[in-house]
């Protein structure tokens, strides 16, 4: 059992990881921005601090479950941002944003804040210094 100050500082450290995602989608003007990305890893740290909550408390549940809902329910979600339209297919980064955020609120929720912070570098690297490339080159998302 983890100390309540603890929690705190998991789900505190995910609403950060999905502040700073965001903020790069809201700068960008993509679909889902801000607090979209908070909620996603905020919900996404919750859900896999209680799924081992209650795994640990009667030893019968299985925390794995809980993980692959979320990503199942990211798929879903990730879906909806992606339009077509005139043969373009657009928000699939932002969609992948989101994929990966859920990811960084589950390390979160699990207390791997170092596992999570180096994602949140190595994600912001990526959504910042390749769409410096892609526009050089000419593509766009």
């Amino acid at each position: 059992m983890i100390s309540p100050w603890e929690e705190i500082l998991r789900l505190g450290g995910a609403l950060l990881i999905g502040f700073l995602i965001g903020l790069e989608r809201e700068i960008s003007k993509k679909p889902a921005g801000l607090r979209t990305h908070m909620l996603i890893s905020l919900a996404s740290a919750l859900f896999t601090m209680l799924s081992f909550s209650s795994a640990f408390g009667d030893g019968v549940a299985d925390p794995t479950r809980i993980a692959s809902q979320i990503l199942t329910g990211m798929g879903f979600v990730g879906a909806g941002v992606i339009i077509s339209a005139g043969g373009h297919v657009k928000g699939v980064t932002t969609a992948a944003s989101l994929w990966i955020t859920a990811a960084m609120g589950m390390a979160m929720g699990l207390g791997e804040y170092v596992l999570a912070f180096v994602t949140i570098g190595l994600t912001l690297l990526t959504l910042l210094l390749f769409r410096s490339i892609e526009s050089a080159i000419g593509q766009k998302e």
